[in-house]
């Protein structure tokens, strides 16, 4: 008897699947499921929604997402982060935010969690990167740096006090530094 392997599956068909937890992401073909969050991820994700929103919003700026589905490319991942500008927020007909987001977020954070894959994490800002994202963020808590991926995937790593580059419109500054030091609740 002969195996044969399964029909790959189809990006279309993978949207229509049931949502798992943790989230699954579709990247090249292949279903792969993120890491659950723990403490300092979560802490730093809700930190920057909040900064950047509160920021951001009123003025009608941009609009910075927590676990957002965006499908492009070929892909269908989950940033940590991804933070739109004001006009590229897909609506409805009847002027609602939509369900589905199937563009690239202008500016994509990734939070690398304990034993979680940088690589996999790198290649999801690099997909944003190849895709029109102006911006990527990949902080690692553990090695207290911030790697920046800038438009045609140029890498820059990033420690201390040294000005972090931020999605140009958006008035606001920070450092590695004060990022990690949300951490602390002593």
């Amino acid at each position: 008897m002969v195996k044969t392997s399964p029909k790959p599956l189809t990006l279309e068909e993978f949207l229509t699947l049931a949502e798992t937890k943790p989230r699954s992401e579709f990247v090249r073909g292949k279903i792969r499921q993120k890491s659950m969050p723990q403490g300092e991820h979560s802490r730093l994700q809700s930190k920057l929604c909040s900064v950047i929103n509160n920021i951001t919003e009123d003025t009608k700026i941009a609009y910075a997402f927590s676990e957002l589905r965006c499908t492009f490319g070929g892909n269908s991942i989950i940033p940590d982060v991804s933070v739109f500008r004001w006009q590229r927020i897909p609506v409805t007909s009847s002027g609602k935010i939509a369900n589905r987001f199937n563009l690239y977020p202008d500016w994509s954070i990734e939070i690398l969690s304990p034993h979680q894959s940088s690589s996999k994490v790198l290649e999801n800002l690099l997909h944003c990167s190849q895709y029109g994202t102006e911006l990527g963020w990949l902080i690692d808590p553990e090695e207290e740096t911030i790697f920046v991926i800038f438009p045609e995937q140029k890498v820059q790593l990033f420690r201390g006090e040294k000005q972090l580059p931020i999605l140009t419109g958006i008035d606001l500054q920070l450092t590695v530094e004060q990022i990690l030091n949300w951490l602390k609740f002593s």
